[in-house]
């Protein structure tokens, strides 16, 4: 037990010493912050020449940004992470999701660890099934946040098509009292807001740019994913670059995705109602003919000679 315990204490003193012997490292100025004051006169060198990076960022980062490169070797799928990036409108790269996925692990992996440690000291056996545990709970913790990814995904896509009825009827009612399709886009995006009326701001950002009518919606049909958004982005497009009337267009697919959430509607309710069933008959049921049969039953134990 004295030699555990002196063994502990050493690793912990070395840790210590480790970040200790980086922190300092990285409050040392700069080559910048030392020789900027004799090139040219700043107000404040020492600041400006610093990089702005935390000691915990210093010491943890090379670490975590290894793991995530071999959680990126391991799983592979980043055209699928980026794309997926892309369709939740975050400005994330892949290796920062891939950081996340191990910061994930490694919570998981503590809660595993601190839960082994524990079980060890009552069964001092289990010390390889507690290391099977964590590793497996980081495992968990790493896929734990790709599936939250793709849980925002398919949540921001519902959020698009509720949305898109009001903004196509607004659209069409815009178009309608002679403004045209980029003027029209603007006062909508000026006067709702959503996670569609976002992606027509950055539309409209492109368009503003220099870039084409058609190609920008085009770009926000693949960059949605969502096949209402691309109908209506390739509608928009054929509008505008052939001078088809508009208004019809929207008003017809405002209504059409009215319809298909009616329908939807329609079969959750059909679906929720077989699971309403389910108490009914293993729950309510029993206890009615329990109700109906019980006093019968002791009534002729009673009368029973």
């Amino acid at each position: 037990m004295t030699a555990w315990g002196a063994l502990l204490g050493a690793l912990v003193a070395a840790g210590g010493l480790l970040v200790g012997a980086r922190v300092r490292a990285l409050r040392r100025p700069s080559l910048a912050a030392r020789v900027m004051p004799f090139v040219r006169d700043l107000p404040d060198v020492g600041s400006a020449g610093r990089p702005q990076v935390s000691a915990a960022a210093g010491v943890f980062g090379p670490v975590l940004r290894s793991t995530a490169d071999g959680v990126e070797r391991i799983l592979g799928g980043t055209a699928s992470v980026r794309r997926r990036l892309e369709r939740i409108g975050s400005a994330k790269t892949v290796h920062e999701l891939r950081i996340e996925q191990v910061l994930w692990g490694l919570g998981a992996f503590a809660v595993a660890a601190a839960y082994g440690l524990l079980r060890t000291l009552s069964n001092p056996g289990a010390v390889l099934s507690s290391a099977l545990l964590c590793l497996v709970a980081f495992v968990v913790g790493v896929l734990a946040r790709d599936n939250r990814l793709s849980s925002q995904v398919k949540a921001r896509e519902r959020r698009i098509i509720a949305e898109f009825p009001t903004v196509a009827e607004l659209l069409a009612l815009a178009v309608a009292a002679g403004e045209g399709p980029v003027l029209a886009l603007d006062r909508v995006v000026r006067r709702s807001g959503g996670e569609l009326s976002t992606e027509l701001a950055r539309l409209l950002a492109e368009v503003r740019t220099g870039r084409p009518v058609g190609a920008a919606f085009d770009s926000l049909a693949a960059r949605t994913g969502v096949p209402l958004v691309a109908r209506f982005a390739g509608a928009v497009a054929v509008a505008v670059e052939r001078g088809t009337p508009l208004a019809d267009v929207l008003h017809a697919q405002a209504a059409d995705v009215r319809e298909a959430g009616r329908r939807e509607l329609i079969e959750i309710a059909a679906r929720k109602e077989v699971l309403m069933m389910v108490p009914v008959v293993f729950l309510v049921l029993p206890v009615t003919v329990l109700f109906a049969f019980y006093p019968g039953v002791l009534g002729l134990h009673l009368t029973t000679p």
